[in-house]
């Protein structure tokens, strides 16, 4: 699993319907956008390890202004957004070819399965987009600060 995280002070993802317009599906102030993209070898491990990285990153100021505290410090919220081009690969040409990306038939469970983990984690729900529609996130970056993280390659 990838997943860009941005701190952030609001986000909001809304679903663009056929006919052009859209409706507002989730919207937080202060905590994290997740953008997240699964492939077809993950696991119940990568979402478990994924989950406890993001819920104990610590990247909010304390009372000293060092980024010292976590979400679940500060209370904060999270919006996780599918992004199946997190598995772009650009290494041939300028057209990215997305073949590491997970198929849908596996990766909507995972994502399904990520979104219920790190809400039990964050002890309150998690917002979402919805996989496979086609969205606009418009967000507030705080910092900004802006965390990638990729459970293949945990260091």
């Amino acid at each position: 699993m990838r997943a860009v995280i941005q701190r952030v002070n609001k986000a909001s993802v809304s679903i663009v319907n056929d006919d052009g317009t859209s409706y507002l599906k989730a919207e937080i102030g202060q905590g994290y956008l997740v953008l997240l993209g699964c492939a077809n070898d993950d696991t119940q491990q990568d979402i478990d390890w994924l989950s406890r990285k993001i819920t104990g990153l610590r990247v909010f100021d304390d009372e000293q202004g060092v980024m010292n505290k976590s979400i679940m410090d500060v209370g904060g919220d999270i919006i996780v957004v599918s992004q199946f081009t997190l598995w772009a690969s650009y290494k041939k040409g300028n057209r990215p070819s997305y073949l590491r990306a997970g198929s849908h038939d596996i990766t909507v469970p995972l994502y399904e399965a990520f979104v219920k983990k790190l809400s039990e984690d964050l002890g309150k729900p998690v917002g979402t987009g919805e996989f496979g529609a086609y969205m606009k996130v418009a967000l507030e970056n705080d910092g900004p600060v802006t965390i990638c993280m990729d459970s293949k390659n945990p260091e």
